[in-house]
């Protein structure tokens, strides 16, 4: 199954995502790995009503959902997953998940998170995530909506996860 996209947003399902990325990529399903919306029906309700009706929504936790990618559960149907964190897409990258480039759209502001950019919060965790991320030689691109210009943002990551470590030492 083709990868169209993986995007780390927060807020998973929303406008930018459904009046924005939907409407410029070409996918068949979404796929939401998360384990906090897997075990919620009302949650998943909401995100189904506002997908379009061409585009099949799939909720699963984070573990099934790498699984069902993995093993080929999805076909030849084009996807776009969904995590709301960089922890999330390190899980898939290191069960078996192949992509080459992941999108942050939304990590929001949280007590203890430092700004990176204008729609990127991040702690020491989420920097740790997003460096092993680009370790791994996947890029990482910051965009909110599809027209937006494409930055690679490893390198602000990398500048960041360094300047933690150094000031740990």
């Amino acid at each position: 199954m083709p990868i169209i996209l993986v995007r780390i947003d927060d807020r998973l399902i929303h406008g930018q995502v459904v009046q924005g990325w939907l409407k410029a990529i070409d996918v068949d399903i979404v796929l939401i790995a998360s384990d906090i919306v897997a075990q919620d029906e009302i949650q998943q309700l909401l995100m189904a009503m506002t997908m379009p009706s061409d585009v099949e929504l799939v909720v699963e936790n984070l573990k099934d959902a790498t699984s069902k990618v993995v093993n080929g559960q999805y076909g030849e149907k084009k996807m776009m997953i969904l995590t709301a964190s960089p922890s999330d897409v390190l899980y898939m990258l290191d069960n078996g998940v192949d992509f080459k480039s992941v999108n942050v759209g939304g990590m929001h502001f949280k007590n203890g998170k430092k700004q990176l950019l204008y729609n990127l919060y991040v702690d020491v965790v989420d920097l740790e995530d997003l460096y092993m991320i680009c370790r791994k030689g996947v890029e990482i691109e910051g965009r909110i909506f599809p027209k937006d210009e494409k930055s690679n943002i490893m390198h602000l990551v990398e500048k960041e996860y360094l300047a933690i470590h150094k000031k740990m030492e």
